[in-house]
């Protein structure tokens, strides 16, 4: 993705794939497209600015849950989506989706300010099960009213792991603009096994030219053939037009085989405009396309580098405001219940049990933040919860939930809200490493009601070129607009103008992992795994910008060459 690093996967299912969260093997994984038809325009002076919105439903809690988001294309009721959707197939599950479209309208994340343009439910064994597995079905969601069709296409992702990275450049493209030169980009298809072309990448626009030189991009391997290098690669060259209705220039097509030649003769395409070839006699072609550079990698996997040594080191910081309320009280998130754990310890046990599996020492820093301190009744926005400022660790996690239980005795909830000191006290650490060696996760928990948000985004955004991610579980009932906006999966944070080099942060709400009652979580192993789920791919991604390979797996431990210890 530019925000889609894919998943790795292998083509079959080991026992090494066994999920104990979901109790079932993948079957495989798969990639669905998005296409609309016919969409409503809800625009008065343009067309619709399209956006679809996936949403899978929990097993256990049957809520829906946003999957992900396509990117937005503007002016048009008719979109073909770049972005693909990854999902793990089980073939013995009725695994539920629903498709919502929506009109986007500004740079708002909160659907609720876009207008909806309708929705679909099905399985997607339903999509995997018609004919090339390709759905077709009406938009429905609003009385009265035809929303268009929505068409849904899987593919089996195979089990190739390289990346290409190419450059093109176009010589003598024909002239569509009236007043000025054309305006060219290129759309590039893969071919499915019925003959049926899936969009894989767009290029970006280059303004008011017949020469363009596009920039340098990487795709998937995968994406442009699934593993099958003869496949065709279909490329179409158009002029944009801000109204979205951009005029076709011409087509070529090229396979993965042909491109791996790299630049040469060999890779210069004629762009053809066929229903022109048909009309003039004398026409030969609408300019050239050159291929000017091609390289393969293959793509490190999160395990490659766990597995070559990688040390993931984790940090929690527990928000100790006053708007969490006296924890002597039942109605606080940190009332001590002898029975039952809180909001707070139970987000935390689930997210700390899983990541120390990846920390050799189990030693983690324990913060607070936002209290009065003793003697004095100093304010505090970074106090180690265990009292000893030169030794904040804990061991493993029954060490940080008795440190939490003792420093809510001894401080006083104060505030306000400020996110920023935890922030960069896990920053000075990651900054002290950026070999590859260590990588620093920050978990906050916190009631949500930020105080520092300008100085947060600017702490995110400097750490986002630092080995580290933060994850915030949000407790309690309060709005949490401020969280969704640092989680920038949809808009990257910036401050100051500067956007972060990479999106570090993941928030969830506690809330949603609870019963009506409020007392019950449905499910430990969900929270943990929703919550984590981004951790691999922003590991890879820092690696990548920095250019560090995995170690070679050290050779398996031995005892035989070890001396024997005297015995006492």
């Amino acid at each position: 993705m530019e925000g889609d690093v894919m998943d790795k996967v292998e083509a079959t299912a080991t026992v090494r794939d066994f999920d104990p969260i979901s109790g079932s093997i993948p079957a495989t994984k798969v990639e669905i497209t998005v296409s609309c038809r016919n969409l409503l325009d809800r625009d008065t002076f343009s067309k619709s600015d399209p956006l679809v919105v996936l949403y899978t439903q929990g097993v256990e809690s049957k809520q829906w849950r946003e999957f992900g988001r396509t990117e937005v294309i503007d002016n048009t009721l008719n979109p073909d989506f770049v972005r693909k959707y990854i999902l793990d197939y089980f073939f013995e599950e009725k695994q539920n989706l629903r498709f919502d479209v929506y009109d986007i309208d500004s740079k708002s994340p909160d659907l609720a300010k876009h207008d909806f343009l309708g929705q679909v439910y099905c399985t997607l064994g339903e999509i995997v099960g018609s004919p090339a597995s390709r759905l077709e079905k009406p938009l429905g969601g609003i009385p009265g009213k035809k929303c268009g069709t929505i068409i849904l296409s899987v593919e089996e992702l195979g089990n190739c792991r390289d990346y290409a990275t190419m450059q093109f450049c176009a010589n003598k493209l024909d002239k569509k603009d009236f007043f000025g030169k054309s305006d060219p980009f290129m759309v590039f298809y893969r071919s499915n096994e019925d003959g049926t072309f899936t969009i894989c990448h767009k290029t970006e626009v280059v303004k008011n030219t017949l020469n363009p030189v596009w920039q340098a991009f990487s795709i998937p391997v995968r994406a442009l053939c699934n593993g099958d290098y003869d496949r065709t690669i279909k490329v179409e060259v158009y002029d944009w037009d801000r109204d979205g209705s951009h005029d076709f220039i011409g087509e070529f097509t090229t396979s993965y085989k042909e491109l791996c030649r790299g630049q040469s003769q060999l890779n210069v395409y004629e762009v053809v405009n066929a229903k022109k070839k048909i009309k003039k006699k004398r026409y030969i072609n609408s300019g050239t396309v050159s291929l000017l550079s091609f390289i393969v990698e293959s793509e490190h996997t999160f395990l490659d580098y766990i597995k070559g040594g990688t040390q993931i080191h984790f940090t929690v910081a527990i928000d100790f405001t006053a708007s969490n309320g006296n924890p002597s009280q039942s109605t606080s998130l940190h009332y001590m219940n002898p029975y039952q754990m809180n909001a707070y310890a139970m987000a935390l046990k689930a997210v700390g049990e899983i990541i120390q599996d990846y920390d050799s020492d189990k030693m983690f820093p324990a913060l607070g933040f936002g209290a009065k301190l003793p003697p004095d009744g100093r304010v505090s926005h970074e106090f180690p919860l265990n009292g000893n400022i030169e030794n904040p660790y804990c061991n493993g996690m029954e060490g940080i939930l008795e440190a939490y239980h003792q420093s809510l005795k001894t401080v006083q909830l104060y505030g306000p809200t400020n996110f920023a000191p935890v922030v960069n006290h896990v920053a000075r650490y990651a900054a002290a490493v950026q070999d590859g060696s260590q990588y620093f996760v920050l978990l906050i928990i916190t009631d949500g009601v930020i105080s520092d948000m300008a100085q947060t985004k600017e702490a995110i955004v400097n750490a986002a070129k630092l080995p580290m991610s933060i994850i915030i579980v949000g407790v309690g009932q309060a709005e949490f607009d401020a969280m969704v906006e640092l989680d920038g999966d949809d808009i990257r944070i910036s401050s100051r103008g500067k956007l972060a080099e990479r999106d570090i942060v993941q928030f969830v709400p506690f809330r949603d992992y609870m019963d009506r009652t409020g007392n019950h979580v449905l499910s430990m192993a969900r929270l943990a795994k929703d919550v984590l789920a981004e951790i691999p791919d922003q590991l890879i991604s820092y690696m990548k910008s920095r250019a560090i390979k995995p170690n070679p797996v050290p050779p398996a431990y031995s005892t035989i060459d070890q001396p024997q210890a005297n015995p006492v």
